[in-house]
């Protein structure tokens, strides 16, 4: 599947409505192959990116753990570490390049 959709369950703090959108998004697109797509396409294409946002949401609101939430910091810097020593640089973070 794709390397780029992130866990979001049990984290401190919790997943966030956006957080589960953009990864909806991500799915989408990998399944359908367009980043964008055309006019025509577009209605099912946002249907799609909805109704697995609300998948995505119903699950999360499900899942049931003992285990104490992780730190979205500690798992980033471990995160940059792993790509720091696989690839000798640290990933870029779209959204903090704006």
């Amino acid at each position: 599947m794709c390397r780029n959709i992130k866990t979001l369950f049990n984290f401190e703090p919790p997943v966030t409505e956006d957080e589960i959108r953009a990864s909806a998004i991500q799915f989408v697109r990998k399944l359908s192959g367009f980043s964008r797509p055309s006019k025509v396409n577009e209605a099912a294409f946002d249907l799609a990116v909805d109704e697995t946002t609300a998948a995505a949401r119903k699950l999360l609101q499900s899942l049931v753990t003992n285990a104490p939430p992780r730190d979205r910091e500690v798992e980033a810097a471990r995160l940059r570490q792993r790509s720091l020593e696989r690839f000798g640089k640290a990933p870029v973070n779209p959204t903090r390049a704006r």
